[in-house]
């Protein structure tokens, strides 16, 4: 089992016809990615806080519906999320109402019993910068759980909710949590926010000096690039697009790919990551790749299942 962990809220997307209406789409990097990992046909679970509002009622039927396992699923009076979408060409920003919601309130009372042999994802969201339970509930889990098995992160980067003076920070608390993890997927955008004018290879380089064995760097239309602790840096071309929709979800969705495809390979620990071997692990990310291309040809986050992608 893949268990994605952390946020689950509801995006509110503006109606092409109208900017003034909205609709209510479910989201959430955890939340996308536990949906695409489960349309990918991978044994899913979602961990995490939704509200037992109307919204969180939605959240859950949508995991439960595309074949999510909700059991380690916990509910809440808070209410839920929100975060309202304006796309420019294709690209997604966000503007987040967050305080006191039930995402960010999971504490480690909440916690379940995680089946053996599961590995854990978490995207981490803003969370860890203004003070919610969830990031160091989530962040004391993983590091709990790293001898025990595979750990993926994504940092997630929002700069229009973490705000540019808190991005000094937030690549400070980032680089500090890496330690937790064995696996590290951001984008160059991610990085770019957090690193003005520094160099990938030379940031893939320091997060692997912090303790991942792996991390890998989206780049849009240029790819991926992988970078391992042995030195290597693997390439994983662009997948051409039939059509383009936008953005949203796909580098969630890339996740959900890479993980898929581990999973089936039997990787289950961060050793056994470490011990792939090159080729192994560029076709990893060569089929997220081709999953994350197949999630742009739509608009809003609507990862492809797996008949989609063999067809």
């Amino acid at each position: 089992m893949i268990i994605s962990c952390g946020e689950a809220l509801i995006d509110l997307i503006p109606s092409k016809d109208d900017g003034n209406l909205f609709r209510a789409v479910p989201g959430g990097s955890p939340f996308n990615t536990a949906l695409a990992l489960a349309r990918l046909g991978a044994p899913t679970a979602f961990l995490g806080r939704i509200s037992q509002d109307a919204f969180g009622n939605q959240l859950a039927q949508v995991l439960e519906d595309n074949g999510v396992n909700l059991r380690l699923l916990v509910r809440g009076p808070e209410l839920t999320t929100l975060a309202f979408v304006k796309k420019v060409e294709g690209q997604a920003s966000y503007a987040f109402y967050t305080q006191g919601t039930a995402d960010r309130l999971l504490q480690p009372g909440d916690l379940p019993t995680l089946p053996e042999g599961a590995i854990l994802h978490w995207g981490l969201g803003a969370v860890v910068l203004d003070g919610a339970p969830v990031a160091h509930t989530l962040e004391a889990l993983f590091r709990q759980e790293k001898d025990r098995r595979l750990l993926s992160f994504d940092p997630n980067i929002r700069p229009p909710v973490i705000g540019a003076a808190q991005l000094p920070a937030y690549a400070k608390r980032v680089t500090e949590a890496l330690s937790a993890f064995h696996l590290v997927k951001a984008s160059d955008e991610d990085l770019a926010a957090l690193f003005p004018g520094a160099r990938l290879d030379d940031i893939a380089q320091r997060w692997l000096e912090r303790g991942p064995s792996v991390v890998v760097v989206t780049r849009g239309g240029e790819g991926a690039a992988v970078f391992r602790q042995s030195g290597t840096r693997l390439e994983v071309p662009a997948v051409k697009l039939a059509k383009f929709g936008d953005t949203v979800g796909a580098g969630d969705s890339f996740t959900a790919g890479l993980l898929t495809q581990l999973y089936e390979r039997g990787v289950r620990r961060g050793a056994e990551l470490a011990a792939l071997d090159d080729a192994t692990l560029k076709a990893c990310a060569t089929f997220a790749a081709r999953v994350a291309a197949k999630t742009c040809e739509h608009e809003g986050c609507n990862p492809p299942r797996r008949s989609e992608l063999e067809a």
